[in-house]
């Protein structure tokens, strides 16, 4: 957070906010530092100022995973979005099984959706994800090797096309090593050999010249045998000139586990190769029921996390995957767990978004 403050200007953020009234900024002194006699006479009131939204602590994108159902059916998810959170990702919508669950019939329907709400709101946008080993549709295994090619290069060209100028950030191959450092044993990879993913950022590129392009994994906060391997890939990828301009490092946690140790010089290392860093997925999950004893630690991770980011100087985004707890991919994914955003199911912000944000 250091480094938001200094870059504003705002080494006294602890004691003052900024709110906004009729559309303009005023300065005002933090009720801590008011005696009620001096509120009185200076006409602030009793009432403590609103919160600084978070996407105005930083000069970072902080964002949220989104799905077009509750952006267009839940108007109060929608406005704690929009005050929020200054980039969306779309959690499902973008993906290959979504967009063209048949060979050549796209459904553009949720992903226009969220490119609207990102106009109308003034949402910047990353894109997730072109090719994935999962949620593909399932004509693609009934390809050969040539044609499979086509297929790749034809969905990045179409789906970047669509949408040039306008998606700040694409994450162009997503999850393609396993733990131990090796290369996914993928379609992608069987069908079409080593050289694929650099044809996909090629592709990708050619497509938009605008867009960053980022290889995005899990389980890579720490070095181990998968970052190394992620390490040695984006080195020789930029050796060869391969347009990639980013790492993302998913981040899905449980206080169960240790947090990541070395996380921000891991994070700092992929920076030191010349690309952006981003955390592009966070949540911290526990096993419930939530206490308090839980939600402290974390509230530790996220601030750890949030930190970590805003002192390097490359890493350029805060994203969580999904905001709230009333939408997490978590409970149904690992049985007994939950409770894993920044917000609980009725939007309330949990002890985890007053850590990283002074103003709360």
């Amino acid at each position: 957070m250091l480094r938001a403050l200094r870059n504003h200007g705002r080494l006294g953020r602890l004691c003052a906010v900024l709110t906004a009234s009729a559309g303009l900024l005023t300065l005002q002194t933090a009720p801590a530092l008011a005696t009620p006699d001096t509120a009185e006479a200076s006409g602030v009131g009793a009432q403590a100022p609103a919160r600084t939204p978070l996407k105005d602590l930083t000069d970072n994108y902080v964002g949220s995973a989104v799905a077009a159902s509750a952006l267009g059916n839940e108007g109060d998810y929608r406005s704690v979005l929009t005050d929020e959170f200054s980039s969306v990702t779309a959690e499902n919508a973008m993906k290959w099984s979504v967009l063209e669950p048949n060979r050549g019939q796209y459904d553009w329907s949720g992903a226009d959706a969220i490119m609207d709400y990102a106009r109308q709101n003034g949402k910047s946008v990353r894109g997730h994800t072109l090719v994935w080993h999962k949620q593909h549709p399932s004509w693609l295994n009934n390809l050969s090797a040539s044609e499979l090619r086509s297929a790749v290069k034809n969905h990045i060209t179409t789906v970047v096309n669509r949408y040039e100028g306008e998606i700040r950030a694409w994450d162009v191959v997503n999850e393609v090593f396993d733990s131990n450092g090796i290369r996914r044993d993928s379609i992608f990879q069987r069908k079409l050999g080593d050289g694929w993913i650099a044809d996909a950022f090629r592709w990708a590129h050619q497509a938009d010249p605008s867009a960053k392009l980022y290889i995005n994994d899990y389980n890579t906060g720490w070095v181990n045998d998968k970052s190394n391997a992620i390490y040695d890939l984006v080195r020789s990828l930029r050796q060869q000139g391969v347009p990639i301009h980013g790492v993302g490092f998913q981040t899905h946690l449980s206080i169960d586990y240790s947090f990541p140790g070395g996380y921000q010089s891991n994070l700092q290392r992929f920076a030191d190769l010349g690309v952006d860093v981003a955390i592009t997925e966070a949540d911290v999950r526990m096993t419930l029921p939530a206490t308090d004893s839980k939600l402290t630690t974390q509230a530790d991770y996220y601030e750890r996390l949030w930190n970590a980011c805003e002192a390097i100087s490359r890493c350029v985004e805060f994203t969580t995957w999904g905001y709230t707890d009333r939408h997490s991919w978590v409970p149904n994914t690992f049985e007994g767990q939950g409770a894993a955003c920044l917000f609980d199911e009725s939007l309330n912000p949990k002890p985890a978004y007053n850590r990283i944000n002074p103003t709360a």
